[in-house]
């Protein structure tokens, strides 16, 4: 049997490897005239070795040592700058006190005017009023979309809006 020597240029070590064909990575080097087998001698040194690798290799590296005092030294503080900062926004906020029904929907209806659809949040935002109690006047004022394009978004009922209205005589005005 005819043995032969082959060996492949290493890639990672010039940035000229991209222009290297496929055929030119794999090159004939010699034939093989003396094989030589090795074996260990199996005594008991050799197996004492053996046994300290597979020990090595089965020990964790991560050990658990008992410290009798902290490490870091410094004391954890409750209280950073930006909690203080909306702790005090909250505060000169106060709280949401419900307004007349009536001037609350003048705020939405100024609301309705700018944009169609307002998520819960934004109109809690412009009118600063309670969520439960803006829900309850929403209720009678918008239709609430469940399906997407438009989905979790409040609109004014049909009977409501008037900007529809308001585009259509401005078309008739354009033609008359």
């Amino acid at each position: 049997m005819t043995l032969g020597v082959l060996s492949e240029p290493d890639l990672g070590s010039s940035s000229s490897d991209a222009a290297v064909s496929e055929t030119q990575q794999l090159s004939f080097e010699g034939q093989v005239i003396h094989k030589l087998e090795c074996q260990p001698v199996v005594d008991d040194y050799y197996m004492n070795q053996k046994r300290e690798a597979v020990k090595k290799a089965a020990q964790s590296l991560h050990t658990v040592k008992l410290i009798d005092r902290p490490l870091n030294g410094y004391k954890p503080i409750s209280h950073h700058k930006h909690n203080v900062y909306l702790e005090q926004k909250k505060k000169a906020e106060g709280k949401t006190i419900r307004d007349d029904k009536d001037k609350v929907m003048e705020l939405l209806f100024a609301a309705f005017e700018k944009h169609q659809y307002y998520n819960i949040k934004d109109l809690h935002k412009i009118t600063r009023q309670p969520i439960t109690y803006l829900k309850e006047i929403l209720k009678d004022l918008c239709n609430y979309n469940v399906k997407n394009p438009h989905k979790n978004m409040w609109e004014l009922k049909p009977e409501y809006r008037h900007y529809k209205l308001a585009e259509k005589a401005v078309e008739n005005s354009m033609y008359d």
